[in-house]
């Protein structure tokens, strides 16, 4: 899946959030069934942790595969943003909403 690669070509924090950058009825025959399985998963903003723990995939892996598809814009990734070291209350609540679903 990862081509042997271990470690995203960009830091990808566990908490960053994905949204698919593709519409739900986009053509999807020339891309791994692993790039189709997060971007429609996607299509709902979910944290790489969220993505990760709802395809049963290694945590290395789903961050190798997001950072790739954001690279060819199937993809955004939204970082958190640190205020002097400590992550942002509204994403800390978001992913705790997100983890409860689980």
């Amino acid at each position: 899946m990862t081509g042997g690669r271990t470690a995203p070509k960009v830091k990808l924090a566990m908490e960053a959030l994905v949204s698919s950058a593709t519409a739900e009825h986009r053509e999807f025959s020339h891309i791994t069934p692993e790039y189709k399985a997060i971007s429609q998963l996607c299509l709902q903003v979910r944290s790489v942790a969220e993505v990760s723990a709802l395809l049963r995939m290694p945590l290395g892996v789903v961050r190798v595969l997001i950072a790739d598809m954001a690279a060819e814009g199937l993809v955004r990734v939204h970082q958190p943003q640190l205020d002097a070291g400590r992550p942002d209350v509204n994403l800390l609540e978001r992913v705790l909403s997100g983890l409860r679903r689980l």
